[in-house]
């Protein structure tokens, strides 16, 4: 397909998934005292009886312009689909300029992509994310009482899925490491949406204007860092693992999933990857798309 087909497509594509209007949840409740450490509950809707439990991580190339309210949608599309959801806010990039403008919400559409904004914090965006998966079995059952933890899968979309990955892998972090935990946390899956899954393949792309790179610090960081922060480095897991990428996807491209896929196999791991033709970034979280039912799809054959 023509490159500017593929680009002509890809705006398209973006436009429609933030063409719908936020989803407000039913409940919020706080893991910690900073303004972004909040988790959005959503009850699921005509079920009965206990659910599993999604909980979604958001993308944005962990910078500051891109906060939680941009997958509500997708947050209110799983409710509808009987799950219970829990939509994770965390701390990201500081906004350097105070203008977004330039960079589209994947955090690599757009000229200027990587100006506008510093991906992430270092160490406080995955401080947040620990915490927050750590709280949220309580909170849950206030929220959610027919919220099931005993079947949780967590998702993500482009940076929140690494975020997904990583979260999913803190029991095999390096010794001394601050987020490790004993053993592999109780969770049925992950399914991890166009993730940012291998930092050295997405760093030699230039994915979303080096957000990798900027997340652990920049130049000085990244390489002493990855080990307690890039997923394709933290493997096997032995959770269940499966990798939903688009094809034609510009913004992560569909080598960095297959790095990661590749790395897992490597270690002896089997991660499911899930490739769809001619779809792009965005549509995997966009609800009237056909790869979001795909999306959907995967999550319930984890969860149920």
């Amino acid at each position: 397909m023509p490159d500017d087909v593929v680009a002509a497509r890809t705006a398209a594509e973006e436009e429609s998934a933030f063409s719908h209007p936020a989803v407000e949840p039913d409940a919020t409740a706080a893991y910690g005292d900073h303004p972004d450490q909040l988790i959005d509950f959503y009850a699921p809707r005509g079920a009965t009886g206990s659910v599993p439990l999604v909980v979604v991580l958001h993308g944005g190339a962990w910078r500051a312009p891109y906060d939680r309210r941009h997958i509500t949608p997708f947050a209110g599309f799983l409710a509808r689909r009987g799950f219970a959801v829990a939509n994770v806010e965390y701390r990201r990039g500081a906004d350097v300029d105070g203008d977004g403008a330039g960079v589209g919400a994947g955090g690599g559409v757009g000229d200027g992509a990587g100006a506008a904004a510093v991906a992430g914090r270092w160490p406080d965006t995955f401080d947040d994310v620990a915490a927050a998966l750590d709280a949220l079995p309580a909170l849950a059952r206030q929220a959610l009482p027919q919220a099931d933890a005993r079947r949780t899968v967590l998702t993500g979309h482009s940076a929140g899925g690494h975020l997904a990955l990583w979260a999913a892998s803190r029991h095999v972090l390096p010794v001394g490491a601050p987020w490790r935990v004993d053993g592999p946390p109780p969770l049925r899956g992950v399914v991890a949406l166009a993730p940012i899954a291998d930092f050295e393949v997405a760093d030699k792309l230039a994915v979303c204007g080096g957000a990798a790179r900027q997340l652990l610090g920049g130049d000085a960081h990244f390489g002493e860092r990855r080990p307690y922060a890039d997923p394709a480095l933290l493997l096997p897991t032995g959770i269940a693992t499966t990798l939903v990428q688009g094809r034609t996807d510009l913004v992560v491209p569909e080598a960095v999933a297959e790095s990661y896929a590749d790395a897992a196999a490597k270690a002896g791991e089997v991660v499911g990857l899930t490739l769809l033709e001619d779809v792009g970034h965005f549509p995997l979280i966009d609800p009237v798309a056909d790869a979001c039912a795909v999306v959907v799809e995967e999550i319930a054959q984890l969860a149920w």
